[in-house]
């Protein structure tokens, strides 16, 4: 009995490790490891991979406007205070994780680019 619990949650942390294999845009992921499964991947999924990155990084500049607008609502007297510091930070690690994310994305955009493969749609503003 022991055994097959032991079996059994293996594969259950396997499967939260490592998913089905359908991956999205992960900032953290290192660099590396992208290069080199890019160079494994055919057109589509690069740009699958691709896709998946832009929008992560739209979706991220939403949030920037979100918390924005947050900040321009607040009073001159309380720029200096708690809230005003808690919008600032907010915006600079949404901001670092849109640099994260566009770096990865030129990884995908130049391996489809290179590939000859179709870059309709994936401008970056």
């Amino acid at each position: 009995m022991k055994k097959a619990f032991s079996c059994l949650l293996a594969a259950a942390l396997c499967l939260m490790m490592f998913g089905c294999g359908k991956r999205g845009a992960d900032e953290t992921r290192p660099i590396d490891q992208i290069k080199a499964e890019v160079a494994k991947m055919d057109v589509a999924k690069i740009r699958s991979m691709a896709l998946s990155y832009k929008d992560a990084v739209v979706a991220k500049q939403a949030d920037i406007a979100k918390v924005a607008d947050q900040l321009k609502g607040i009073k001159p007297t309380e720029l200096l205070g708690a809230k005003a510091a808690e919008l600032q930070a907010q915006l600079s690690k949404i901001e670092e994780s849109i640099s994260a994310l566009k770096e990865r994305f030129q990884i995908y955009y130049e391996k489809l680019r290179e590939k000859g493969g179709d870059l309709t749609g994936l401008e970056l503003k």
